[in-house]
């Protein structure tokens, strides 16, 4: 298929990205474009790779999983009721997900688009940090399926490669009353099923495209996808009482002039 190069690079980019709001999508366009690795199978790649990180979220918050599945005595985000909050919150991505997804695919998968998003989110962002917030939302087991839901419907605008899922569904509990590091938090898990429902679609639609000689080439991505993305959700949830969305923000305008410059023009 391609180098181990290309590979290693995507990886490292997808994991570090991916549960930061900065978008992950949107730097794996961009990486590809510059180690000029685009079409079909490289957007599917980009896709496959991110069962890394989800690996890495189910790794740090296992407990939260194993819950699920054995619900603790007074423990709310839990069992049917815990598994409840999290397909309300999947829901309307899915939906609305599998209805355009050939549309975004073909028309939306650009470095001009891409770069919309990251300047349109960069100044959400803003305006949401400058909101003054009395959040009634403190830990997981406040969640309510209203919560779950609303978080759910702001997390589409994650579709539009380049404004990312985790600025989406941190903001949308920010506004809906969840403490920012709450927001962050479910932000983590809430990814997990709807990354693993978005692979999983891409990968059976598109399987076609590979062969056993491209194992390799997928190993690589998601070992580095896990490696990257463990020890960026690490340093973010370490960080996020402290602080706001403000310099990713930042980091996104700053970004948007070199990508309108090397991509766009």
């Amino acid at each position: 298929m391609e180098n181990m190069f290309n590979a290693l690079i995507l990886s490292i980019v997808e994991g570090l990205t991916e549960f930061l709001p900065v978008s992950s999508s949107g730097h794996l366009i961009l990486a590809g474009e510059l180690l000029k690795f685009s079409g079909a199978k490289a957007a599917t790649f980009d896709v496959v790779i991110q069962l890394g990180a989800i690996l890495a979220v189910v790794v740090l918050y296992w407990k939260r999983f194993w819950g699920l599945v054995r619900p603790r005595p007074y423990v709310r985000f839990a069992g049917t009721r815990g598994i409840m909050l999290l397909l309300l919150t999947s829901l309307p991505a899915c939906v609305l997900g599998l209805l355009l997804h050939s549309f975004i695919k073909n028309y939306l998968f650009r470095p001009v688009t891409v770069l919309g998003a990251l300047v349109v989110g960069a100044i959400l962002m803003i305006l949401v940090e400058r909101h003054k917030f009395r959040p009634t939302y403190i830990s997981l087991d406040d969640i309510t399926p209203r919560l779950a839901l609303g978080i759910g419907c702001f997390q589409c605008l994650a579709l539009w490669p380049g404004f990312s899922r985790s600025a989406a569904t941190i903001m949308g509990g920010m506004l809906l009353g969840a403490r920012r590091p709450l927001a962050a938090e479910y932000s983590f898990i809430a990814a997990v099923p709807i990354m693993i429902a978005a692979t999983g679609y891409d990968m059976l639609k598109n399987w076609h495209l590979f062969s056993m000689a491209d194992l390799p080439f997928f190993t690589v991505g998601m070992v580095g996808s896990f490696i990257a993305a463990l020890l960026a959700v690490k340093l973010f949830i370490a960080l996020v009482g402290r602080l706001t969305l403000v310099p990713f923000a930042v980091y996104r305008l700053i970004l948007a002039p070199f990508v309108y410059y090397f991509l766009v023009c």
